[in-house]
This record gives structure tokens, sequence and C-alpha cells, in this order.
């Protein structure tokens, strides 16, 4: 068993009782760093993350699973982390996103609604010689490639 399956499975164990919190990813990087990225619906404390944090790394230790040094980071994702499961998505309908697809596209709007394989959101859409028109837009999940919260500070 690889060390990302391990911690996933750690992580999975220590927030099982938690069933508002979820885990975002586990990366292992080469020289050591590894980074879990955990969060809730109505976000995380600081408490689940340092429980996580010894739960994990208490675990790695005794189980001897790195053999070499590394260091252990828990914590949510950042604003600036792309949005990677629906669950994030739906935690932050009402709010807008800058939306990247498949075909290289940037999309911009307000998350209104979350579906099993699709967002919907509103934006404005601007043609030459036109009036602006708010439209409600239907995205796959499957053709966006990165999806980010947009920060106001108006």
């Amino acid at each position: 068993m690889n060390v990302e399956q391990r911690v996933t499975e750690l992580v999975e164990e220590k927030i099982a009782d938690k069933p508002d919190l979820f885990l975002v990813s586990v990366k292992y990087n080469p020289g050591g760093k590894l980074v879990v990225l955990v969060d809730g619906d109505n976000g995380i404390g600081i408490d689940n993350v340092v429980a996580i944090s010894r739960h994990v790394g208490f675990h790695l230790e005794e189980e001897n699973v790195i053999e070499t040094a590394y260091n252990l980071e828990v914590s949510s994702p950042g604003i600036d982390t792309p949005l990677s499961l629906p669950r994030q998505y739906t935690k932050n309908v009402g709010r807008t996103l800058s939306i990247k697809t498949g075909e290289g596209n940037k999309r911009e709007g307000k998350l209104l609604a979350v579906g099993n394989d699709a967002i919907t959101i509103e934006e404005t859409i601007r043609e030459k010689g036109k009036k602006a028109q708010v439209v409600e837009s239907v995205i796959p999940l499957n053709q966006i490639t990165e999806t980010k919260v947009v920060i106001s500070f108006k």
C-alpha cells in the first residue's frame, strides 16, 4: 500500500463520526512533503485539523509507513485552491466562480445549482452590438478543467 492510500484511510477513519467533514486530497510530493486537504460543509475548525494531523502523524510513525524524513501538512483548501469535488461546489452555491473548460474557454458566473454530473451558473453574455444578457448555463462537470471561487472586495 502506498503512502497516499494509507493516509486516505487514516483520515477517513478519523472523520467517520463527523459527516459534515470530507477529505479533498492527499498528495505525497518528492522531497517528503505530505499535504492533506480536508474540508467541511460548514468549514473546518482548527481543532479538527489538529486532531486529524495528530491521528495521521501518530499512525504513520507507529507503522513506519514513510522511512525517510517527511513534513506532514494538514489544512483546509485555500481560497485559491481549485474546486475538485461535487461537495465543494455545493458548499459554494451562491458564490461567483471562474471556470475553465476543456475547449480552453473561460467562463464566470454565480453558481445556482449542483447536480450529479453538471452545475448551473448565471452568467452575463456580451455579444458585439447587442445588449448584455444574463443567462442560466448548464456546464457538465466532465467538461470542466478548473474551477476557482472568485473573491470580490467590493
